[in-house]
């Protein structure tokens, strides 16, 4: 058995989990996340946990286990907090501004870029920080991966558009190699 899809999931207070079906419900307040179960998972709710389990024990029911516990686990999470991702970018003359749910960027190139920012989620500017948040992890992954695309950080100088806890292994150039 999947060792992610084994494991139990406490569900927190003020969060209501219902399945019904093939599809899981879960909101708090007026958040409202939604989740469609393929036919080889099952999930059942006791005592204020939710135990992923699997109908038979091919291979695709074993890759999908522990995938929807995590994603179970992910709707629990998001309508009770959200999720958060933190961008930063260095570099000369390096902008970003936030104008009617567009993020705009000039990121040294001869035009500026327009992103248009999903209505799931928000989007902030802090100085040389662009701070992405929502209930859905995978939009909000989605949306901070497409602005990284936009100038991803060089070896060199370290310039460009990183996440805030990534770790760019920087060279040497190749004055500093040959001496």
């Amino acid at each position: 058995m999947s060792k992610i899809g084994r494991r139990p999931i406490k569900i927190d207070e003020n969060v209501d989990l219902v399945v019904t079906g093939s599809k899981v419900v879960a909101t708090s307040g007026d958040k409202k996340l939604e989740l469609d179960l393929p036919a080889e998972v099952s999930v059942t709710i006791t005592d204020g946990i939710v135990l992923v389990g699997r109908n038979g024990n091919d291979k695709d029911a074993k890759s999908k286990h522990g995938l929807y516990a995590r994603l179970v686990s992910n709707l629990i999470k998001g309508v009770k907090e959200g999720f958060t991702k933190t961008l930063e970018f260095t570099g000369t003359g390096y902008r970003a501004s936030i104008n009617d749910n567009e993020l705009t960027l000039i990121m040294g190139y001869s035009h500026e870029i327009k992103l248009p920012i999903p209505e799931t989620l928000t989007a902030k500017v802090v100085k040389n920080s662009i701070i992405i948040s929502g209930i859905e992890k995978d939009k909000v992954g989605q949306f901070a991966a497409v602005i990284r695309e936009v100038r991803p950080p060089e070896v060199y100088k370290g310039k460009g558009i990183r996440y805030s806890n990534e770790f760019i292994k920087r060279k040497a150039g190749k004055t500093a190699a040959s001496k």
